[in-house]
């Protein structure tokens, strides 16, 4: 994502409006220890100069910090969130670490943009990989200062001291020590990261690389944890919207008498904003269906058959990502050349938590509680829907019931504060399912063209790589070929007029499943026809030993036997990076020939992430990436009549269920001095290319367009 993507609208009065200084800031956090630091850099519109807005109540110095209270508790405030991916989790584990504390002292705080200093999103596989890393070096360097303290206190050298549990000790004479609280009481301490202070080697590691429960493990199971939607406040109403019967459908008059006759009813309008507010959510959904609206739905020809045409017909010239040798070179050492298209449709989000929001209003301030992943995007489009200054709209904490990119959005927030102002109450937003599919941005429809070629020795010789709207993350190959050249024609972010008929958006390792696809199916269709094991194919063809170690480690606990492919033994293997985390996976696959349904059997999922920071959470997270990989691979798809979703819930949308789940394996490869990397995504991006070689080595049907639909497949067996 851009930074224009995540800053959200509206401009205020002036950069002071927007600032809150230092002083400010820390009167909220109270006395103690103060560590400082920034993830990554700030960015570039938080410095000065012209024509630059700062984003809402940063402090230009730090966007993170830590505190170490006189209780001793040690707290993080972050702007991150956590969405079901485990940081709450693992970040605690990291900063204990760090610190010589125990797990149980340590607190997150995430979220909250009245504690928090300001954070662009949680997206992109990033807390760990980036936070993880300045909240380490934090930690450390907090431990140094506690150190120099205790010092001071206890009258021996730095050298002399060691810190354990929470608490500083003179080596020399344990009876000497003092603990961290002790340290913070009465004091504030305020220091900022340096980057001087070495952070610890594994061998010392006490908390990290250890399994952890998840600290949302109880709530969530009891069903004790508090979500948007399960946040109640005095007086507030429930609103149900008018919605129009396709995107792009245009207003033409409406009749709200009929609402207005249900008892308790309160009917807004403003513009095309229509609601129904009630205390009852049940009288509110009544009243709707009671207002007559008519409107002026624009014909469009496009719909789910024709979308790939119209794509390629929109698309603009590519950019180059990547470039070496000569593709003319490459085909003429070619014996023989391949060039085939793959297609990806549409795919919904579809959160087990619909898009909630409930604003608050109160004077000149204004309380939100939403899902979403960008809580200070939020705060400023609710205080520019509100005509407030954003340092007096607070977004509150919430736990968020599944993201996947597409609580980037904060439709729902912000038809919520403007329902709040205009009643005067606070309102209480909370989609359908069938608003959630409707106002969903989808993963994007896209195309992949490849051309390759192999020489006589099985070498890929060239490769001829270029990419339709799904986006550069994953494109990218890996393998050793002399001549190829990757291009990509309109990223996800790339606003391409009048490409598609509603929004799209990130959707779980954005563009890396469409991209994985087409490679790893290119590179099974070149093995085939040399008559290579498709494993041993791809081991000629890689140099990287770190892909060609999660490949064999895949191979070897699948227990995989060389073999040409179709086999019909049902079994696929496919490989590739994301997020910084390389992954392999194999599958083993049964298809019902007479209905080309498609039973999966077992999956073996092998990565490779550097530091694995909570095992137990890691493993947790790729066992849910390859379940839902199951659904994008072989039954999601958004049907659309221009405007029109035609999937509105999931009688028609398929998500995999208990049934569809088969056996699953994971490894995670032990590196504990490699820096991490992102792990809540990389396992879901080989689940179509997988799925679609195994296919193919069950019945021989070559797989271009995920889903693979029983319907799909049987068309191909028929082809084969």
């Amino acid at each position: 994502m851009n930074d224009e993507d995540l800053t959200g609208p509206g401009e205020a009065d002036s950069a002071a409006d927007l600032i809150i200084n230092r002083r400010e800031f820390l009167e909220l956090a109270g006395s103690g220890i103060f560590l400082f630091f920034v993830i990554g850099e700030l960015p570039a519109f938080a410095q000065e100069g012209p024509g630059r807005r700062p984003p809402v109540d940063l402090p230009t110095d730090f966007n993170a910090f830590l505190r170490i209270g006189p209780d001793g508790r040690v707290s993080c405030y972050t702007g991150k969130i956590e969405m079901g991916q485990g940081v709450i989790t693992s970040l605690a584990q990291e900063l204990a670490d760090e610190l010589d504390t125990t797990l149980d002292v340590v607190d997150m705080v995430m979220g909250d943009t009245d504690l928090c200093p300001w954070d662009r999103g949680t997206f992109g596989s990033l807390s760990t990989r980036v936070f993880g890393q300045a909240l380490r070096a934090a930690g450390a360097e907090a431990r140094q200062v506690l150190l120099v303290l205790a010092s001071e206190q206890l009258k021996v050298p730095v050298d002399d001291l060691a810190t354990e549990q929470g608490v500083v000790v003179d080596k020399k004479n344990r009876q000497k020590n003092i603990t961290y609280g002790r340290l913070a009481q009465g004091k504030r301490i305020e220091r900022r990261l340096t980057g001087k202070v070495a952070v610890k080697k594994s061998a010392d590691f006490a908390v990290m690389a250890r399994p952890a429960l998840r600290r949302d493990a109880r709530d969530k199971v009891t069903g004790a944890a508090g979500f948007s939607g399960d946040i109640r406040v005095p007086g507030m109403l429930y609103a149900r919207l008018l919605r129009p019967p396709a995107h792009g459908a245009r207003l033409l008059d409406v009749d709200l008498s009929g609402a207005k006759k249900v008892a308790g009813a309160q009917v807004v309008q403003d513009g095309d904003l229509v609601a129904v507010l009630h205390p009852s959510p049940d009288a509110a959904e009544l009243a709707l269906s009671k207002i007559k609206a008519r409107y002026d739905t624009p014909a469009s020809a496009v719909d789910t058959a024709s979308i790939f045409d119209h794509l390629e017909k929109v698309a603009p010239e590519g950019t180059v990502l990547a470039k070496d040798g000569d593709l003319a070179k490459g085909a003429k050492e070619a014996i023989a050349l391949f060039e085939e298209t793959y297609l990806n449709d549409y795919v919904a989000h579809a959160p087990m938590e619909p898009h909630t929001a409930l604003v608050q209003i109160e004077k000149d301030s204004a309380t939100v509680w939403a899902s979403t992943q960008t809580p200070f995007r939020a705060k400023e489009e609710v205080a520019a829907a509100l005509g407030m200054l954003p340092k007096n709209v607070r977004v509150m904490p919430v736990f968020v019931g599944g993201g996947f990119g597409g609580k980037s959005r904060n439709l729902q927030i912000v038809e919520a504060a403007r329902l709040a102002k205009l009643s005067g109450k606070p309102v209480q937003v909370a989609w359908t399912r069938g608003e959630e599919f409707f106002y969903d941005s989808f993963r994007p429809a896209a195309i992949v063209k490849i051309r390759s070629g192999i020489t006589d020795k099985g070498r890929i010789s060239m490769w001829d790589y270029h990419v339709y709207f799904a986006g550069e993350r994953g494109a990218a190959q890996f393998y050793t070929i002399p001549n190829h050249s990757t291009v990509a024609h309109a990223t996800l972010w790339d606003n391409v007029p009048n490409a598609h008929p509603f929004a799209v958006g990130p959707w779980r390792a954005p563009s890396n499943n469409t991209n994985t696809f087409a490679r790893e199916s290119q590179i099974d269709i070149m093995a085939a026809k040399t008559g290579a094991d498709p494993v041993e194919f791809r081991l000629r063809n890689l140099a990287d030993p770190k892909m060609q170690r999660v490949l064999r480690t895949a191979a070897e606990k699948f227990g995989w036997k060389p073999a040409r492919a179709p086999g019909s033994r049902g079994f696929g293997i496919a490989c590739g990076v994301d997020a910084g985390t390389y992954v392999a996976a194999a599958a083993e696959v049964e298809v019902e020939r007479a209905t080309g349904a498609v039973t999966v059997k077992r999956i073996v999922c092998v990565q490779d992430m550097g530091l694995c920071v909570n095992p137990e959470g890691a493993t947790i997270q790729m066992e849910g990436a390859v379940t839902m990989g199951l659904g994008y691979a072989l039954k999601e798809q958004v049907r659309f009549r221009g405007g029109e979703i035609l999937d509105r819930n999931f009688d028609t949308y398929k998500l995999p269920r208990f049934s569809w789940v088969p056996k699953i394996e994971t490894v995670i490869i032990d590196d504990k001095d490699a820096a991490p990397q992102g792990g809540g995504e990389p396992a879901i991006v080989v689940m179509g290319a997988v799925l679609a070689n195994a296919v193919h080595d069950a019945v021989g049907a070559r797989m271009f367009q995920l889903p693979m639909t029983p319907e799909r497949i049987k068309e191909m067996m028929k082809k084969s």
